[in-house]
């Protein structure tokens, strides 16, 4: 019997689903959006580029049609998806590229329009830890105050010489003084980390893992890192630099990161799905829902849960 105890679908780990009908009372999705930022990393600011994984779309890929304005963009995929559930509420998810990367009155006027439409309850912002201006500051700490606000910053790898390879353009100590800008005002923060970057072993990215444990923030997005057509890493894959992750060997490490992972740490994402006709490896993770259903199979045979080895 599983008597974890933020499930009631009978997960073993706290799923986003699970925090937003709690928080909310009803169904809850986000809707992705492209607002048309760029990067530091893909301008000059910080590198060129961008990070050697990242996509054309900026990691954006399953988000709106950034021909299209906020509004359309916005209404098209939620229609999509009031399919499935036909009552709901929205988060506009600013998902593509950097989107705290541009001068405060043009983020002001993106994020006010989304969230000027009706059954938005929120906001959720992906962005870097080194763009996060004192005037976005302050106005995201304002903005905190009268909408549900998080804001996704990309992790990927607490070794700065897996940073390297990929080119992030920051060193974690960067992402450590970024988390504790966003503390400042009380902003939900959430971790993005990747499995299977290049040189990185399990104990490397079990390091990875328990630092988030240890940061005392809301949530988690754990990747599989996809390797994309046209991208640099597609390269490293050519050249045998880079080695995807086989199906059990992620399994057993997600099943071993959940386990030092805090109870009260929202689970926002254990895995991704790349575009078909764009991913070149691993292709097993196309199959999302048997990922996530060996994960819980994998926990169920271990009798274990998030936080099960959890220590402060």
């Amino acid at each position: 019997m599983n008597d974890f105890k933020y499930s009631s679908d009978n997960k073993r780990y706290h799923t986003l689903n699970y925090y937003l009908k709690n928080t909310f009372g009803c169904k809850v999705f986000k809707v992705s959006i492209n607002a048309g930022f760029t990067c530091p990393n893909i301008d000059g600011t910080v590198g060129l580029g961008g990070c050697t994984y990242c996509s054309a779309k900026g990691s954006g890929d399953f988000a709106g049609n950034p021909n299209d304005n906020l509004i359309k963009q916005f209404n098209d995929i939620k229609e999509m998806m009031l399919k499935k559930w036909h009552h709901a509420k929205y988060i506009g998810y600013f998902q593509a590229f950097t989107n705290t990367y541009a001068p405060l009155e043009v983020l002001k006027a993106k994020y006010e329009t989304i969230l000027a439409l009706d059954d938005v309850i929120g906001l959720s912002i992906s962005t870097r830890p080194d763009c996060l201006a004192d005037d976005v500051l302050e106005y995201l700490g304002e903005l905190n105050k009268r909408t549900n606000l998080f804001v996704e910053l990309g992790l990927q790898t607490i070794h700065d010489s897996t940073s390297e390879i990929i080119n992030r353009g920051h060193d974690y100590q960067t992402f450590l003084e970024g988390v504790e800008k966003l503390k400042s005002k009380n902003i939900k923060i959430v971790v993005h980390i990747i499995n299977g970057l290049p040189n990185e072993d399990y104990n490397m990215m079990m390091e990875t893992a328990k630092a988030v444990a240890d940061m005392h923030v809301h949530g988690i997005k754990i990747h599989l890192l996809h390797i994309i057509k046209d991208t640099q890493m597609a390269q490293m894959l050519a050249l045998n630099e880079v080695v995807p992750m086989k199906k059990e060997d992620y399994i057993n490490l997600v099943c071993d990161q959940l386990e030092i992972l805090p109870q009260d740490m929202v689970i926002h994402r254990l895995t991704g799905d790349g575009k078909r006709d764009e991913l070149l490896a691993p292709m097993w993770s196309l199959k999302k829902w048997e990922v996530l259903n060996a994960i819980d199979d994998e926990l169920q045979r271990r009798n274990s849960f998030q936080g099960k080895f959890y220590n402060k």
